[in-house]
């Protein structure tokens, strides 16, 4: 494609605020054009969409303004952005150049420009597939690399838990645990989930957490002897009843709470008090605070991917209009491990 090449651009636009659980008419397609040209005086790229990583925290940058917790919401009427994969076409940044691989922040759309190219990680192993880097190799990655190394600084033969276990992190921490030499648990939506968190990811044990009707008791069945470590992506009624079952010195590292991004009332946590009691840590992270330690996690889990020490499943939607119902079906429990969209194929 040339330079100044006026192209398509199918973009993914927020509709309105999101008001309880989102819906895919919250979510519009639409089609604009697109000048492959960066603006003069601009040190931007424009890059090609590959692939876009559909993760839970951005439902919460659709909430209104008023309501958004942390993040700054996306505007209305606006191209929605989130993680993914993406090719340089136009490139005016010295460390960039046309044809690189990257993966960072780009639009839900065909053809995205970067204003501020630094934010940027250029792919350094493209022998692997690049949807990792959506995944694994990218911000779910880092997510479990640092909230369970770093937060959660785990010793062998210590019991660990892990919610939403199946997920883009959770299958990727609980692999982390079993290198560490813990015991490792962990909770999904369906037999199925379990199934693959037994078979594929080496769980020492798992739950359908829809099929127990206390939780307590679940957990008190996997932990006999209580929990070291929590690995907090739920929230809500799970958290209250890991409280009850932490051991003592326990920690937990939170990177998400899943069950209360759709919900117009959240929900109250009433075993706190066991935070003293039994003298636990529980620490709040953001990935995007730690990327500096980024290039040491990726070499550490490239050799493990290519030893074949660590395995990763990948929940694929082809076709950028269908991004809107890939995200929503995150918040059913429709996906098997990390959901993506594939935009365009290299």
């Amino acid at each position: 494609m040339a330079e100044g090449e006026v192209r398509p651009n199918k973009k993914v636009v927020l509709r309105n605020y999101v008001n309880g659980f989102l819906q895919e008419s919250d979510m519009v397609a639409a089609t604009d054009t697109v000048r492959l040209e960066v603006p003069h005086g601009w040190t931007a790229v424009i890059v090609k969409n590959l692939y876009l990583s559909c993760d839970p925290y951005m439902c919460l940058r659709m909430a209104s303004p008023e309501e958004s917790i942390e993040f700054p919401s996306f505007v209305v009427g606006s191209v929605m952005i989130g993680y993914g994969v993406s090719k340089v076409v136009v490139s005016r940044h010295k460390d960039l150049k046309v044809g690189d691989l990257v993966w960072g922040m780009i639009g839900w759309e065909e053809y995205s420009l970067i204003s501020d190219p630094d934010f940027l990680m250029k792919i350094n192993h493209p022998e692997l597939p690049l949807s990792y880097y959506t995944g694994i190799l990218g911000m779910p990655g880092m997510t479990a690399y640092i909230g369970f190394y770093e937060l959660c600084a785990p010793k062998k033969g210590e019991f660990v838990f892990v919610s939403a276990a199946s997920g883009a992190v959770g299958q990727l921490v609980g692999q982390f645990a079993k290198m560490t030499g813990c015991y490792v648990v962990g909770s999904a939506g369906s037999d199925e989930k379990v199934n693959l968190l037994m078979e594929k990811f080496g769980f020492d044990d798992a739950f359908n957490y829809k099929k127990e009707q206390d939780l307590n008791a679940a957990l008190k069945r996997c932990f006999p002897e209580g929990i070291d470590i929590y690995f907090e992506n739920v929230g809500g009624a799970m958290l209250d009843a890991v409280l009850l079952n932490m051991r003592i010195s326990g920690r937990i590292a939170a990177c998400g709470m899943i069950s209360q991004y759709n919900t117009e009332k959240l929900e109250g946590v009433h075993n706190l008090m066991n935070i003293v009691t039994k003298r636990l840590r529980m620490e709040g992270f953001v990935v995007a605070d730690h990327y500096s330690k980024y290039r040491e996690f990726e070499e550490m889990v490239v050799q493990h991917l290519k030893s074949k020490e660590i395995t990763y499943v990948e929940d694929i939607t082809e076709g950028l209009e269908s991004a809107p119902a890939a995200l929503v079906g995150l918040f059913k429990g429709q996906n098997v491990g990390k959901k993506l969209v594939v935009v365009a194929r290299e």
